[in-house]
């Protein structure tokens, strides 16, 4: 029986995913909702051709564009997720409560109180941001006073319904809801982006366009290759005997992924390189000299491409570091692996296993971390040479894309695998 037919006809996945698709089929809909007293249809010219402008469209879904109410997207959710993050590793309260469910739906609970002034300031420094860019193309695109407060209004109250409609995804267990809603919105920006490109082809971007072709399809082999691969670290279990019977003894492994944190690494460095920009939004027009100096030298700097590709490099390996060390920690598997009583070949339990763990996943995580971040920054390197500005964000997109596919496909799997042994 084919595999559509087997996950349609258990109940419970077929109406997650019903579900999921009626999410998406929703937050399409509220896409092209316009934030009061903005005239968006002349904004689309400025997307094409700047980095910066393209990649807080991509991350808004492809809304940013439209300037629709839920322009923000998730960045500013997923800008407070990483504040405490980093919190949780400095602060030991909050590491203490990460470890317990209670204390983790508390601090879910304070990254979605977070989330509403970083919307606000995000919002404001966006709506200067597109501004400015209007204004140097003689549009026109000022909102002051109760225009503006409306439109943050809007604009946070948008986050904010995306973050509800993340959630009730992931509850479904389909995958991750934050992801999805990213990943919907750059699949729903594929048939605009195309037909851009036809109808701007020519003879003479023929050979931009088969290297755009050859690169999209190595680079979802690579995402796929990587993401599927893993080093099985070999783990032994002590024989012990219990009254008459015989426990342990047998031979196990323990998976380790080259690329531990999936696309998740490329969404935070897409929400943190945002940041200067949208920050110095604030004060390109400040009365002191040096900060209006300061602002419009930020602004400026990551205009260029080379200190944007780099800085974009250098964030998505730093961010793949830093995930795992939020996800995975050695200590605590060494610590569960010698209470079962299982060892590592040639390793001594404890401490030994910990540093041992950390050792392989440091080398995992730089070939992981390099290979996300080369893949992040090659059709930037690309776009050099071929003077094309369609290929800027079209790395960190494969990755996202084929990253959530992968990910929903094993989570509908997995559903199907246990519904199969619950009949058994």
């Amino acid at each position: 029986m084919p595999a559509f037919l087997k996950f349609w006809k258990i109940k419970d996945l077929r109406n997650g995913i019903l579900m999921v698709l009626g999410i998406l089929v929703l937050f399409r809909l509220v896409a092209h909702i316009p934030v009061p007293g903005v005239d968006a249809s002349a904004l689309s010219q400025f997307f094409s051709g700047s980095q910066v402008l393209g990649l807080l469209n991509l991350f808004s879904g492809g809304t940013l564009e439209n300037f629709s109410v839920i322009a923000l997207g998730v960045g500013p959710y997923i800008t407070s997720s990483i504040i405490f993050q980093l919190l949780a590793m400095i602060i030991p309260s909050l590491e203490e409560m990460q470890k317990e469910e209670r204390g983790r739906q508390k601090i879910n609970h304070y990254t979605r109180l977070a989330t509403v002034p970083l919307s606000l300031l995000q919002g404001y420094g966006i709506i200067t941001l597109l501004s400015s860019q209007a204004a140097q193309g003689g549009i026109s695109l000022t909102l002051a006073g109760w225009n503006m407060a409306i439109a943050l209004i809007a604009m946070t109250a948008g986050t904010i319904f995306l973050m509800w409609l993340g959630e009730l995804i992931s509850e479904r267990n389909i995958g991750n809801g934050i992801s999805i809603l990213i990943f919907a919105g750059i699949i729903a920006g594929l048939p605009t982006t195309l037909q851009r490109t036809v109808a701007t082809f020519d003879q003479s971007q023929i050979f931009d366009a088969a290297l755009f072709v050859i690169l999209m399809i190595v680079s979802v082999a690579a995402v796929v290759y990587i993401n599927e691969s893993q080093r099985n670290i070999p783990v032994q279990y002590a024989r012990m005997r219990q009254g008459t019977r015989s426990l342990g003894g047998v031979n196990s492994s323990l998976p380790l992924k080259i690329n531990i944190g999936g696309m998740i690494p490329i969404i935070f460095a897409i929400s943190i390189i945002l940041f200067p920009t949208t920050l110095a939004q604030f004060f390109i027009n400040a009365k002191t000299v040096w900060l209006a100096n300061l602002a419009n030298v930020v602004v400026t700097l990551f205009q260029d491409q080379l200190i944007y590709g780099l800085s974009f490099f250098i964030l998505v390996f730093a961010f793949t570091f830093f995930y795992a060390a939020v996800v995975f920690h050695p200590d605590r598997i060494a610590e569960n692996l010698q209470k079962q009583g299982g060892f590592v070949p040639g390793i001594r339990p404890g401490k030994s296993t910990a540093e041992y763990l950390q050792w392989v996943l440091n080398r995992l995580l730089f070939l992981g971390a390099s290979f996300l971040s080369i893949v992040a920054v090659l059709p930037i390197v690309v776009s050099q040479f071929t003077g094309s500005q369609a290929l800027v964000i079209g790395g960190a997109s494969t990755i996202i894309v084929v990253s959530v596919v992968i990910d929903v496909v094993k989570q509908i799997e997995a559903k199907m695998a246990m519904h199969e042994y619950e009949r058994a």
